[in-house]
């Protein structure tokens, strides 16, 4: 992962800009200074990093613009493509009540849509119908089976479907004949700051709802559905397959046996690297509780032990081994616990080869393509020729 600041949190967006597609040259330009001198007076790191990054999204904003009235459609689709990174690159950084930081996100949603329609990309907005409210959406078609196979993509912490999508996953799947769900599940992206739909363990109750939706698009085939999750999907993902015997595989993209563990040494201030600077505000927000204490009241029940036995369908475990967020003895646990899987794995990404940090990220090709040629596998699919 490029250590281009010296805190983790802004490396890892930085690392998660540059595997969304991000240019290096556009991202220095916004933060040498930043990097260099520090943040300006009187301006705590978060919002400088906020501002360096959403300014250069302004200029590509405003640069695709100009494309769009020039009559360059596909230019300005490229444009609008990498402000989205830079607007969702900085909106997760400072306290989630800092008043810039809707603006931000709603530029994420403009511009992506924009990218999208200018840019004729194979992705369609859907929302999931959920309880009382809906779990948006992003459908990416297979580029070959009709019926295909299909797979439910959540997030983790503190992504959004918008990230999911860009890290190429989607296409790398559709030219394998798989079609794939990216869904802002409770707690994150739009369902959290839209729908104020909050994270809970049993995650089982939103991915059936996924299921029930794709049950009803007549390009999926609905005997062949899987789940994948990251970082804290690693609970997400085997939980649900657990819970849901209509799930045919599943994907544990970064393990996360044991949040409870993990969230209370960090409370305890032993614990891990936080993926964003305000990570205890952030986990009240996404849980939508007021206090640290309530918190640890939902946190308590982010385990997979004594459930992993229920899981009866192919399962694949990525890990890095220098994960600083979740360590490598989580994937070990969750693949231990998968004694009635009929193909289990596990894959431990090295330092010397890559991918070694926590869900890949800096170099998330190396993943996305295991885990597209591990479904492919599964699900009996042939690549596009």
């Amino acid at each position: 992962m490029l250590e281009y600041f010296t805190e983790y949190p802004a490396n890892l967006a930085l690392s998660m800009a540059l595997d969304m597609g991000a240019n290096m040259d556009e991202i220095d330009r916004a933060c040498r200074r930043l990097r260099d001198g520090g943040p300006p007076p009187g301006t705590d790191d978060s919002r400088a990093f906020f501002h360096a990054w959403v300014g250069a999204g302004d200029t590509l904003r405003e640069a695709a613009e100009r494309d769009v009235a020039a009559g360059h459609h596909l230019s300005s689709a490229e444009k609008y493509r990498r402000a989205t990174i830079m607007y969702l690159t900085g909106e997760r950084m400072p306290e989630h009540d800092y008043p810039p930081r809707a603006a931000a996100y709603d530029r994420v949603l403009e511009c992506f849509a924009r990218y999208i329609e200018l840019g004729q990309v194979n992705c369609e907005r859907v929302d999931v119908a959920y309880q009382d409210s809906v779990l948006p959406a992003l459908m990416v078609r297979s580029h070959s089976e009709k019926p295909a196979p299909c797979v439910v993509h959540f997030n983790g912490l503190d992504g959004t479907k918008e990230f999911l999508f860009l890290t190429g996953f989607g296409e790398a799947l559709a030219r394998r004949g798989i079609s794939t769900l990216f869904v802002d599940n409770p707690g994150v992206g739009e369902a959290l700051r839209k729908y104020d739909l909050h994270n809970f363990a049993e995650a089982e109750v939103p991915a059936g709802a996924c299921l029930d939706f794709l049950h009803t698009r007549e390009e999926v085939d609905s005997d062949r559905i899987g789940m994948v999750a990251l970082s804290l999907g690693g609970h997400h993902a085997p939980r649900a397959t657990a819970y849901d015997p209509r799930f045919a595989c599943c994907v544990v993209w970064g393990a996360n046996y044991d949040w409870r563990n993990t969230f209370r040494k960090r409370v305890d201030g032993i614990g891990s690297q936080k993926s964003v600077p305000h990570v205890f505000e952030h986990v009240k927000w996404v849980l939508g509780k007021d206090t640290v204490e309530e918190c640890l009241k939902v946190t308590d029940r982010f385990t997979l032990e004594g459930i992993l036995d229920r899981i009866t369908v192919p399962i694949l475990i990525l890990h890095g081994e220098q994960d600083r967020q979740i360590s490598v003895d989580q994937a070990v646990s969750t693949y231990d616990g998968c004694i009635n899987s009929p193909r289990r794995e596990l894959r431990i990404f090295t330092a010397e080869e890559g991918g070694e940090q926590h869900c890949q990220i800096g170099n998330m090709s190396l993943a996305t393509d295991y885990m597209a040629d591990w479904m492919a596998d599964v699900f009996c699919t042939r690549p596009l020729a």
